[in-house]
């Protein structure tokens, strides 16, 4: 037996594909960009990679030629490597314990407390090339600030961004200065922890130390969590303000990843080997990521239970 649609229910079709259509028209200016300035380079920088390809020529396909150069005969990219890394490895985890331990002080009762907030805020808010000028000034060998007060006590000056073994740590102390996003977030965890862990951790006799380790870092931990993800991609993709401050020297001391891509890119035009170090730097983000997840069942807590 064949049934007839009703009008009501042909009516209901007719206005439900009106909706769609209206509503893709409405997200289309999005849309069209999400395309044009998002898809298409990913799908772009994925086919130049594996090209010969410096803006002039028409690209030229090689395969995984540039991956192979990369990976296996080019030696600065090692050294690069391995620069990004003691960034990484070093730096991250120095940044996050300097704002965990400023938001735990700047989250205690006390006079003034919102004006030390904004002081410390404010470093993260503040430009990139505002912040590398300051900076080259504090680090100036001659008539910096640092150096001035060392020779004020008759200390020798210290050669901060032109010394090899220096270079990486002075950019260390200027990444933990700016980590005022970073103890906002670690502020909102902190007076998210239930006041009543901290009465059941003293009535068992824990000290301020052991409610610190045993309550107030195990709650904050999908914070950490957090932080150290946007940190460890940040510090990944580092390039404005090493590059203002040392542009990769002193003899390739600072010459990390962001700074070799771009050179590659447009200094020397080549476009297809840049394209390759940007893919591999994605993959090896994501195999990071996927490390740090897979540990999270061993040291983040959420609502006091392991995940």
């Amino acid at each position: 037996m064949r049934t007839v649609a009703s009008p009501r229910h042909g009516r209901l079709v007719s206005q439900e594909r009106q909706n769609i259509i209206k509503g893709m028209l409405f997200i289309a200016p999005w849309l069209i960009g999400f395309l044009l300035f998002t898809v298409y380079p990913i799908l772009a920088s994925a086919y130049y990679s594996l090209t010969r390809y410096d803006i002039v020529r028409p690209a030229k396909f090689i395969g995984m030629a540039n991956y192979n150069e990369i990976l296996f005969t080019d030696n600065v990219f090692k050294i690069v490597l391995g620069n990004t890394l003691y960034m990484v490895i070093l730096g991250v985890p120095i940044s996050l314990a300097v704002a965990f331990v400023l938001a735990v002080l700047l989250n205690v009762k006390m006079r003034f407390r919102s004006l030390f907030r904004t002081i410390f805020f404010i470093p993260s808010i503040v430009p990139v090339v505002a912040s590398a000028m300051i900076w080259l000034w504090l680090y100036n060998p001659r008539y910096g600030l640092l150096n001035s007060f060392l020779a004020s006590v008759g200390l020798q000056a210290i050669p901060w961004l032109s010394s090899t073994t220096l270079a990486k740590p002075s950019l260390i102390i200027v990444q933990a200065w700016a980590q005022g996003s970073a103890i906002v977030i670690f502020l909102a965890a902190l007076q998210d922890v239930p006041r009543s862990l901290y009465d059941a951790a003293t009535v068992d006799g824990a000290n301020r130390y052991q409610q610190f380790w045993h309550v107030t870092v195990p709650m904050c931990t999908p914070a950490i969590l957090f932080n150290l993800l946007m940190g460890l991609i940040a510090t990944f993709q580092s390039f404005t303000l090493p590059w203002l401050l040392t542009s990769g020297g002193p003899n390739q001391a600072t010459e990390f990843y962001g700074i070799y891509l771009y050179r590659n890119a447009f200094l020397f035009f080549k476009m297809g080997y840049a394209s390759a170090l940007a893919w591999l730097l994605f993959l090896i983000i994501v195999a990071f990521t996927v490390v740090i997840f897979r540990t999270t069942a061993r040291w983040v807590y959420y609502g006091g239970e392991a995940r």
